[in-house]
């Protein structure tokens, strides 16, 4: 197969392999004139303000029940005593979510069952669910749910009895 130059396509790859040779033989050593503007005002990404941190502390069901989102706060729910800060999930999670009845709670029945109802909460006044009477399929969905959300929320605190505290 020889090289024609007559063709359009050899011609056009012949100009563009020259012109990347002269690229890399003199390379251009020009100082730009002008100051770059793009970071003028400051990089842009950097996010407005730090969200306020939290400490890893200890909760009682009375002590996590504000933590609702409601009023633009934080959201934290518990699952098998491990509680989670899941403001990043408001949508989720916050007032209208779908899972906004675990706000501020113990989730861990309604997260074994796949529950959504109330009667699978525990009132935040009486002693912590001991979740007895679930299933092992139930006790593994709940494990499954709190892998998840180890790696997508972090770790804030336990939950424990409102007199133990």
């Amino acid at each position: 197969m020889a090289f024609d130059l007559g063709t359009p396509v050899n011609t056009a790859l012949l100009i563009y392999i020259l012109y990347l040779l002269q690229r890399i033989v003199f390379p251009s050593n020009s100082i730009s004139k002008t100051i770059p503007t793009e970071f003028k005002n400051g990089y842009s990404w950097m996010p407005k303000s730090h969200p306020p941190t939290l400490l890893y502390q200890t909760y009682t069901p009375k002590t996590l029940s504000p933590f609702n989102g409601e009023d633009g706060k934080r959201i934290l729910l518990a699952i098998d005593g491990v509680v989670y800060d899941v403001t990043a999930g408001r949508n989720f999670y916050g007032p209208n979510g779908m899972y906004a009845n675990f706000s501020g709670r113990d989730a861990s029945r309604g997260m074994a069952k796949q529950s959504f109802e109330l009667d699978m909460l525990t009132p935040i006044d009486q002693p912590l669910d001991k979740l007895d009477d679930l299933t092992p399929a139930e006790i593994d969905n709940m494990k499954g749910w709190m892998e998840h959300f180890s790696t997508k929320y972090i770790v804030c605190g336990k939950l424990v009895e409102n007199d133990a505290v």
